[in-house]
């Protein structure tokens, strides 16, 4: 299987978007960041690719590889 595109949540004008990498438009658009983790989580792991959150000022804050990560954490949790 094909890893999709990395699902990324921005800041838009009526909230939250998810949009997958290189796309202009919007998957889904929330009322908080939070319900749009969860939407760009889901999709992630159903393409096994990234989610890449950004905050208000645009900068990526936080994300998750949900696919197979090229650099793994060498600690055994």
């Amino acid at each position: 299987m094909t890893k999709g595109k990395n699902q990324h949540v921005v800041k838009h004008p009526e909230g939250w978007a998810v949009k997958g990498a290189g796309n202009s438009k919007a998957t889904k658009v929330t009322k908080t960041q939070a319900q749009a983790i969860e939407v760009a989580q889901n999709i992630a792991r159903n393409q096994k690719s990234d989610t890449k959150i950004h905050g208000e000022d645009g900068k990526i804050r936080a994300g998750n590889s949900y696919g197979n990560d090229p650099c793994p954490p060498k600690d055994k949790k």
